[in-house]
């Protein structure tokens, strides 16, 4: 593996361990594809550095069970939107 994969990989997993940020927050932030922020937090770290991929872990575990409310927020925010027009 490249080196520069190996660190954006590791920054990535920083990223998203100290912000809580989501798989599509971190692609738009470092400006790739969500696909790859998945590969790099769940295959590359833990080649690299596997306690660390354990810490990102937890933060996709907690944004995975949480998606369904931001989702649910999200379709409230529109209607509400469709309604004061």
């Amino acid at each position: 593996m490249k080196s520069y994969i190996e660190e954006r990989a590791v920054e990535v997993a920083r990223f998203m361990i100290h912000t809580n940020a989501t798989v599509r927050e971190t692609a738009k932030k470092f400006g790739i594809s969500k696909s790859t922020v998945h590969k790099d937090i769940t295959d590359r770290v833990e080649k690299i550095d596997p306690e660390l991929a354990r810490s990102v872990r937890q933060v996709l575990e907690v944004n995975k069970a949480e998606r369904h409310i931001r989702g649910g927020m999200a379709t409230r925010e529109k209607y509400l939107k469709k309604a004061y027009r």
